[in-house]
This record gives structure tokens, sequence and C-alpha cells, in this order.
């Protein structure tokens, strides 16, 4: 089933137990969520809390998370629960997380840089990135869903940030890797090979480089890999330090049992392994820079006309709780920026932002529209619009783009909810509804008769909420 030369590497690697490690990648993976707290605080009924991450939690076993609409409307995000550790590396490596600037280089498909958003808070700028532009689309809807609107989202080589010269307060890398971290997966496996593996060894260290101009002095660089190979991992990170001024930060994983903690020759890693504890390999490591990094002044060359009009302000101060200062307009379209006006324009004329922010509207002609990125927003005013709550048959319908069934839709804009979270807009015309909800995000599958759509039953306060 595994690679002979995977078997024969890891017979001697420290800090593992071959035997047992081959023994538990042949086991079914663990299923996690990690729920949005500023849409949804009810816990999983039947499930068991991920100990390093506050909103993390095991289910007992996979629903289908196409069929739930909570999922379309980023009230949780499915993530493995080994890559929540990120919370820990934060929390207990960052002082403030007030008004920092953070970069998660390789973020596709987007859990850790949803994770990262919430974490950091509202008054912070998460840049979220990924090179392929098909991987960056979805991390872009990604992030979207869970509606903070506190990150913009780039499509970069990691060369391109190597110009932000002490741009960034931390910068989490996660690392393309050979994958044996989840080799319970048919197609990591068939993916594998020592060849790549030296391949990958030799991009993270490119990576590496590439990056490190951009963070400041005393930042905090978070590495991680899906791997177990010490040469994608702690000898990388020893690789970087050896020629850069940096140090290695110690993690207290007192409280979590399982964790193994990695020493190489002073560089401290965590290795998290199938065997010991509740999730899929992986590994992190953290260090600060400590050497002088003198910090770019952002200084925008001439700038776009991107300011709205008073019409548009006055649309966007009635539907939002954005900050006038942070909305800005393209053409037809307005946004809300994560960041102050020359922050975004300095970035703007860095790098290729394909997110700006949040997107409010496009006006055509006379008509201001409302986007479906205003509906899952947390800043949207909660009395803007119409509200229509609708059961899960006609919510699954709505996500589909079928017919469904409303209520009390008033002529106009409504907002279609489902257990009073927002799903997307529709337009009752009197005569017929159009439905607003983005073609390319539809639910494709075919829908069960209701009743039979495997979701998550939630509880509250110890009763169930189906």
């Amino acid at each position: 089933m595994f690679p002979e030369a995977f078997k024969q590497r890891i017979l001697n690697q420290k800090y593992l137990d071959a035997e047992a490690l081959l023994k538990a990648l042949k086991e079914p993976s663990p299923v996690s969520i990690r729920i949005n707290p500023s849409k949804w605080n009810i816990v999983p009924e039947d499930s068991e809390t991920v100990p390093w991450c506050d909103n993390g939690y095991y289910l007992r076993t996979r629903p289908s998370f196409t069929l739930d609409p909570l999922f379309h409307s980023g009230c949780y995000y499915p993530q493995e629960a080994s890559s929540m550790f990120l919370e820990q590396a934060i929390r207990q490596t960052v002082g403030s997380l007030e008004n920092i600037r953070v970069l998660d280089l390789c973020g596709a498909p987007g859990g850790k840089s949803s994770h990262l958003s919430a974490l950091i808070g509202q008054n912070s700028l998460l840049v979220a990135n990924d090179v392929i532009r098909s991987r960056a689309v979805i991390l872009s809807e990604t992030v979207t869903k869970w509606g903070s609107g506190n990150t913009l989202i780039t499509q970069n080589d990691p060369s391109a940030f190597g110009k932000l010269e002490g741009y960034f307060d931390i910068i989490l890398i996660d690392a393309p890797c050979s994958g044996e971290g989840m080799f319970r997966s048919s197609v990591a496996l068939e993916e594998w090979s020592a060849e790549n593996a030296a391949h990958c060894s030799e991009r993270q260290k490119r990576i590496l480089m590439d990056v490190w101009p951009a963070l400041k002095e005393n930042g905090i660089l978070i590495y991680s890999t899906c791997t177990f190979n010490p040469g994608e991992n702690e000898e990388n990170i020893k690789w970087l330090t050896d020629k850069h001024k940096a140090e290695s930060v110690n993690l207290n994983i007192a409280d979590f049992e399982g964790i193994a903690e990695i020493d190489y020759q002073g560089i401290k890693g965590y290795g998290f392994y199938p065997d010991k504890i509740r999730g899929e390999g992986f590994f992190m490591s953290v260090i600060r820079k400590t050497g002088i990094q003198e910090p770019i002044h952002p200084k925008s060359q001439k700038k776009p006309e991107l300011k709205p009009g008073k019409a548009d302000l006055a649309v966007a101060e009635k539907w939002t709780e954005f900050l006038p200062d942070r909305i800005l307009k393209w053409g037809s379209e307005a946004f809300a920026v994560p960041c102050e006006a020359e922050d975004y324009i300095f970035l703007f004329q860095n790098l290729k932002i394909i997110k700006p922010g949040t997107n409010i509207f496009v006006l055509k002609g006379n008509d201001y529209l409302p986007s479906h990125e205003l509906a899952l927003s947390n800043h949207i005013k909660k009395d803007a619009f119409a509200v229509d709550e609708i059961d899960l048959s006609d919510a699954l319908a709505f996500l589909k783009r079928d017919n469904f069934t409303f209520h009390n839709a008033t002529k106009g804009w409504n907002i279609a909810t489902y257990k009073n979270i927002n799903l997307g807009f529709f337009k009752n015309l009197g005569n017929r509804v159009n439905n607003y909800f983005p073609v390319e995000w539809r639910i494709r599958m075919n829908i069960p008769e209701p009743g039979k759509e495997n979701i998550i039953d939630w509880k509250d306060n110890g009763n169930n909420i189906t």
C-alpha cells in the first residue's frame, strides 16, 4: 500500500513509531469542522472539541456538507483538525492582534485563511494569496462565505511579496509538500515519490527565501506542511535560519496530548502523527525575525480615481456598517476594502488582487444591485433588506437555483434566510422571482427527498436543532 522508499525512511526517523504510524494511516480520516463564531455559536450534536482550537469540533460521521445551507452561508468550514493548531501559534507568539498585517502565502482552499481572518479581528489586514488562478478563485469563495471583511485575495508568485520589505507582522507559509500526512487518500499515495519529495524541499526553500524580506523585524513566520519528511520540515527551517538572523520560538503544548516536540539543532517543530493524535499528519515550526529589516513606507504612485459619488456612499451607508473612507469604486462596482485607501492602492500597484474586499453593489443604469458578497458579510445592516425565512427543502432549491417557495417576501429585494442565517438575495417582481445566488456556486448534485439530506444536527442548550 505504501511506497517502499517511504517505509524505509520512517523506520529510522526520530520522533515517530513507523509501525504504529503505518497502521494508523490505514484507518479512516477523522471528520472535523471549525465554526464561524461571528455567524453561528451552536455546537454540533454528538461532537467532541478539538483541543487546540476554541471553535473546532470532531464529528462522529461525515455529513454531506454540500446539502447543508449553513456550510454555503459560512457558518462553519470543514477543516482538518491538526491544521487548526495554527490558533496556538498565533495566540502564543503574537502580543496584540490589533492593527497588524498578516500574509497567508499559500492560502487555498481557505481553511487557514478563514481561521486567521477570525483570529485577527476587524482592525487588522489579512492578505490571502495563491499563485494558481483556479485555486485563488476557490480561496476567494471561502473567504467570501466567511464574511469577515478584513481580507483581500491575491494571485502572485511568492517573489512578488519580496519587494514589500518589512510589510507584514505575520507570514504563514503552508508550503506545497509531498503530502505524506495525507496518505489516507489514494491520490496522495499515487502522487508521492522520493524524487518529488526532494523537489518539494527545494521549492520550499525558494519560497522561504523569496518571501523573507516581506516579514518585518521581530515579525513571526509560521511554516507548516502536511508531510513527515524532515527534509521538507525542520531541516528547511534550519537552512533558513543559517542564512538569516532568526530565532526558533517554543510553543507550550503541555495541554495537548500526543503532539511531538521536535528539536533539530535548536529548531523546534511540532509533529502531528495520526497514531498519536486525532487528525492527519502535520508539521509546524515558528520563527521570529531578529535581523534588521528596514520597513517599506507605502507610497503609492499616481492614484487611480476610485472615489465613489455621494449617491454611492449613501447606498453603502444605508446597506452596510463599513467606514465611508474604506469604500472605493471601480467603474460600476463598489467595494469595502480591508485597509486604509492609501494602503490598498499601494498593494494594488504591487500585487495582482483578485478580490479587493467586500463587493457591496453593482450599478446598472440607475439601479443599485446588491452583491451576493454583501448578503454573506458580517457588515450588512440587519434592517437594510426584507428577509424571508425558508425551510431546508426550499433552501436547497434556492442554492441549486431551482424554483423555491417564499413566504413573506415583499416586492423588491429580499434575503433568503435559513435558521436566520443569510443565504443570498432574490428579487420579488410580483409575477416572478429572480434568484441572485451565484451561478458558479450553485449546487449541482441531485437533491434527495426531504429528511434524507444527511447534514449536521446542532444542539442549543442540550436541545437538537434539526
